[in-house]
């Protein structure tokens, strides 16, 4: 799936699907952007990186990891089998090396997690998280049309901001709870990587 594939499906869920539309296409960019990166926060995309070490420095710099959410695992030296996991602790933009020996200036690579990608071009979503993505941005865009109907006039009526607020309270709560039972944090895992 693609951006306008996915604006296409939370049109459907706003039933906004005739011209002229409610929300225009970059309003609901905006919206689905937003919940592609609340769902990236719990189910990061999987990506590792090369990253040269410092001689007798325990500190590695990942600053050149874009959009990183987290660090996963350090492997150094890297091409040894069995592979070694090093234990590290992440401050900032510096990850530190706890075990393992002083490196020597030799590569790293580290395994992270960044921002998922959804643009023209595609998507790096799961099929299966679509539609977490649409109830996320439909929800965000029912609750920015309450708040622009408040005081208009509109053939709904004094119901309507509200009617909108209830609609996308609901469906964020559906979005929250769904992001919740798939989150990388509420997962019980037992795993040792070093």
């Amino acid at each position: 799936m693609n951006l306008t594939g996915m604006i296409t499906l939370v049109r459907r869920d706003l039933k906004d699907e005739t011209a002229p539309y409610r929300w225009s296409d970059d309003e609901l960019t905006r919206h689905i952007d937003r919940a592609v990166k609340e769902l990236s926060e719990r189910v990061p995309l999987p990506a590792m990186a090369l990253l040269p070490t410092t001689a007798d420095s325990r500190e590695v710099d990942i600053s050149s990891l874009e959009d990183r959410i987290m660090v996963q695992a350090v492997e150094y030296p890297v091409d040894e089998f069995p592979i070694r996991y090093q234990r590290f602790s992440v401050w900032g933009d510096t990850v530190t090396l706890i075990t393992g020996d002083i490196p020597n200036g030799g590569n790293c690579q580290v395994y992270y997690g960044t921002v998922h990608v959804l643009n023209a071009a595609g998507s790096t979503i799961p099929t299966k998280h679509e539609d977490i993505v649409t109830a996320g941005a439909a929800g965000y865009a029912a609750i920015e049309m309450a708040a622009y109907a408040i005081n208009r006039v509109n053939i709904g009526g004094k119901s309507t901001p509200r009617e909108y607020r209830l609609w996308g309270n609901a469906r964020l709560e559906t979005f929250k709870d769904r992001l919740k039972r798939l989150g990388r944090r509420n997962r019980l895992r037992s795993s040792q990587l070093y």
